[in-house]
């Protein structure tokens, strides 16, 4: 059947018109580089009858010839011609949106805006931002530091995408969701050739009480614990006497002085660590926390795989019940 009938088929056809797509947009651009049905529909993967349907029922849309047959071949008209231009522009963005949401779900494009826990903040920032730089460099990350409640306020705000937090410390919402818990156990820890590392003897908390005691903002189960452990004056408002949100600064204090520092243990490796009598059995429990039923952002996982290598504590061995 010659082309040009085509176009003026029953209005049978003219009822199932449908709007344009990207199918048809693809189909026309191929068909304006070959100047052939047969060939474009063998390079489409289609029939030819099909390519013929969908290239009509473009004209149909548009309300204008887009190709003159000539014999066997098919010319753009000079209306087709700017059509396919365009056509042609619209399926590379398509392409480009396709690539970018696919590189997206593989954390390596996007935006990632996280907030870290001082504990998650000093094992986790470093690595993040260089893995971020070597594996990731189409993603954008931004990572805001601080207080639990003030993260959250961010994230509930939308001003976060997720965060790493004690879990602890968290008061329990329903439009949060915490994920990939990591408990990691805490110490009383101090330079080499502290006075309370060279004794034989193991300390008690009295004997801690003797030097300044730094710690992050501790949370309600935590100061539980030590209240247990140790009596009233171990509560964290009563003894500690260095407080601050960034470990590394608490870290480097207690290096360069008496300071005993309370902390987990794998965000001071150099520090000695007391053997107290009864031993502190606190632990952090830190999370992966987002906006409950929200779609997942782009280089979360990143965030996930980070948590399960960089906060794994074997020696936080919590039992069951209080999992």
């Amino acid at each position: 059947m010659h082309y040009s009938m085509h176009y003026h088929d029953s209005n049978a056809y003219q009822n199932q018109r449908s709007a344009m797509t990207l199918v048809q947009l693809r189909h026309l651009a191929s068909l304006a580089q070959t100047g052939s049905f047969s060939r474009s529909a063998a390079a489409l993967l289609v029939t030819q009858p099909a390519l013929s349907r969908s290239i009509r029922a473009l004209e149909d849309e548009l309300g204008q010839r887009l190709f003159d047959r000539i014999g066997r071949h098919s010319e753009v008209t000079p209306f087709g011609r700017d059509v396919v231009e365009r056509a042609r522009e619209l399926v590379q963005a398509a392409d480009d949106l396709r690539d970018s949401a696919r590189r997206a779900s593989g954390g390596h494009e996007g935006v990632l805006r996280i907030g870290l826990g001082s504990g998650p903040g000093a094992l986790l920032m470093t690595p993040l931002l260089m893995t971020a730089a070597q594996q990731s460099p189409g993603l954008r990350l931004e990572i805001a530091r601080g207080g639990t409640d003030r993260l959250v306020q961010a994230l509930r705000e939308r001003s976060l995408d997720a965060l790493v937090v004690d879990a602890r410390s968290l008061r329990p919402a329903p439009d949060l969701s915490t994920r990939c818990l990591q408990d990691m156990r805490g110490a009383f820890l101090v330079r080499r050739g502290h006075p309370l590392a060279r004794r034989r003897a193991a300390p008690g908390f009295d004997d801690l009480l003797r030097y300044p005691i730094a710690a992050t903002p501790l949370s309600d189960e935590v100061a539980r614990v030590m209240v247990e452990q140790y009596g009233p004056q171990a509560h964290p408002d009563r003894c500690i006497t260095l407080r601050c949100e960034e470990i590394p600064s608490l870290v480097d204090v207690t290096r360069r002085t008496d300071a005993v520092l309370l902390a987990i243990r794998a965000a001071a490796p150099d520090l000695v660590e007391l053997k107290v009598q009864p031993a502190l059995t606190a632990m952090a429990r830190f999370g992966l926390v987002t906006l409950a039923r929200r779609t997942e952002p782009p280089g979360l996982s990143v965030v996930r795989d980070l948590m399960a290598q960089r906060l794994h504590d074997p020696s936080a061995q919590l039992p069951r019940s209080s999992r």
